[in-house]
């Protein structure tokens, strides 16, 4: 099997509470990718954290994106005054 490699990015805007809502994207795109059910919970609490920092400093507006290229997948949160949030996980054997 070829190696994965795309990009998906959200541009989220409004009132948190978004976090349920991307939390369900998440999961169905890391279960697509192939991790299993820990590193899905594990990557989607990461994920909710930085979410929930940003929204108690008052950033109403974000942008995440998953990119998947040699291998890893890099998961970044970016809001407008704040440092970008990111992780890098191996990509699941195939």
């Amino acid at each position: 099997m070829p190696e994965q490699e795309f990009l998906f990015a959200l541009d989220m805007s409004g009132e948190p509470p978004f976090d349920r809502m991307l939390a369900d994207l998440a999961r169905c795109v890391l279960g697509h990718v192939g991790y299993h059910a820990s590193a899905i919970d594990a990557l989607t609490g990461q994920l909710g954290a930085a979410l929930t920092e940003r929204a108690a400093s008052g950033g109403r507006r974000c942008e995440v994106r998953f990119l998947a290229r040699a291998g890893e997948l890099e998961i970044v949160v970016a809001a407008a005054g704040r440092p970008d949030w990111r992780t890098t996980w191996p990509l699941p054997a195939s």
